[in-house]
């Protein structure tokens, strides 16, 4: 449990780091400080002089406690050699080889790389915000946390750009701020998933999303897309979402009661990922349904897991580490700008192309015989 002064620290340099305070400008006095936090004088004055003791802020004499001047600009000067890495996780699934793609482009140029993890988390996501803009780095490659929601840690990223660090988001960006972005066609991987389906005869065909991130929406997006393109007919009751913190109950029962319940039960399903596709067959595994005579099942980014099982997966490729490589050349790229005195050129955004990998999990629909 944080202590009262810890509290007030933390509190006003947050708002340092979100850019509430520019330099030289007043934080307050200590009578402003106790109103603002209702603590001790004595918690406000620890507080205090533990931040000017780490040169977050500076006194004056009778007139209170002010910003004190921090920017990037110095270590850019200097050459400083550090990036950042901030992904939603980085020890399984697709992420470390994203990561290892990109850490081969830094070494290759001398940057030492600090990676941290979100958790797809907002909170997280803010105190990696806060330990990035504490230190010196000359550029970060972020992965939006639940892209797909509005987000309480923008004022960071402005204040990233007020310091002019670049930055640049993989797999998903927050549109409000329009970043450099280094993603993959996910519309189009929804809907060659879906395509693929419907052109083996598939009718009824079960589209499982992950909803607080934009690469759900999109994958969505590209289903609804290839029911329209093909005039096929969608039922609204054939889409199910998930979030983050339901990714482990909802996919499995939903599958469960459409399977059990329905009179007109799914014949193939297109799923968010592989890891999802994954989880799946094992329900359709207790079921008993085999894959994929009784049900085809699609994945997406082609990870390890999409040839882990006895069937193999039918599933989008994703670039991964080529992702991953081009995310840390384009902020290098950002860095040499920053430091040159020429114009700067606009950075355009990078979109992987979609494609589809055809493998054992899908097939042609088969008729019932007649009675």
């Amino acid at each position: 449990m944080k202590t009262k002064y810890s509290y007030v620290k933390s509190e006003i340099k947050s708002k340092i780091m979100q850019g509430y305070f520019q330099p030289h400008e007043k934080v307050g006095s200590e009578n402003e400080l106790l109103r603002e936090y209702g603590v001790s004088r004595h918690t406000i004055r620890k507080a205090i002089d533990e931040l000017v003791n780490e040169g977050w802020i500076y006194k004056k004499q009778g007139a209170g406690t002010f910003c004190a001047e921090w920017s990037a600009e110095v270590d850019v000067k200097e050459g400083t050699k550090n990036i950042a890495v901030i992904t939603t996780y980085f020890s399984d699934y697709i992420f470390p080889t994203i990561i290892r793609g990109a850490e081969r482009i830094f070494k290759k140029h001398g940057y030492q790389v600090t990676v941290f993890s979100t958790n797809n988390d907002h909170e997280e996501e803010r105190r990696c915000l806060e330990a990035v803009l504490s230190q010196q780095f000359d550029g970060i490659i972020i992965e939006p946390t639940k892209s797909a929601l509005p987000n309480p840690n923008i004022n960071y990223y402005l204040n990233l750009e007020r310091l002019n660090i670049p930055y640049v988001m993989i797999n998903a960006y927050y549109e409000e701020l329009e970043p450099v972005h280094v993603i993959m066609d996910d519309v189009e991987g929804g809907r060659l998933q879906t395509d693929h389906l419907l052109e083996l005869g598939h009718e009824r065909i079960l589209g499982i999303f992950k909803n607080d991130d934009i690469q759900g929406m999109k994958r969505m997006k590209g289903f609804i897309k290839a029911h329209r393109d093909r005039g096929a007919t969608l039922s609204p009751q054939n889409i199910v979402t998930f979030t983050t913190e339901t990714r482990e109950t909802v996919p499995v029962n939903e599958l469960k009661r459409k399977l059990k319940e329905s009179d007109a039960p799914p014949t193939a399903v297109v799923c968010y990922n592989d890891q999802l596709a994954l989880n799946l067959l094992h329900v359709l595994r207790e079921l008993k349904l085999a894959v994929p005579q009784r049900i085809s099942i699609v994945g997406f980014d082609d990870s390890f897991l999409s040839t882990a099982s006895e069937v193999k997966l039918t599933t989008i490729e994703h670039p991964k580490e080529e992702l991953g490589m081009e995310a840390a050349r384009t902020v290098i790229r950002m860095i040499e700008m920053a430091r040159s005195s020429s114009k700067v050129e606009t950075v355009q955004p990078v979109v992987f192309p979609a494609s589809l990998i055809q493998r054992q999990s899908t097939e042609e629909i088969r008729q019932k015989e007649p009675q």
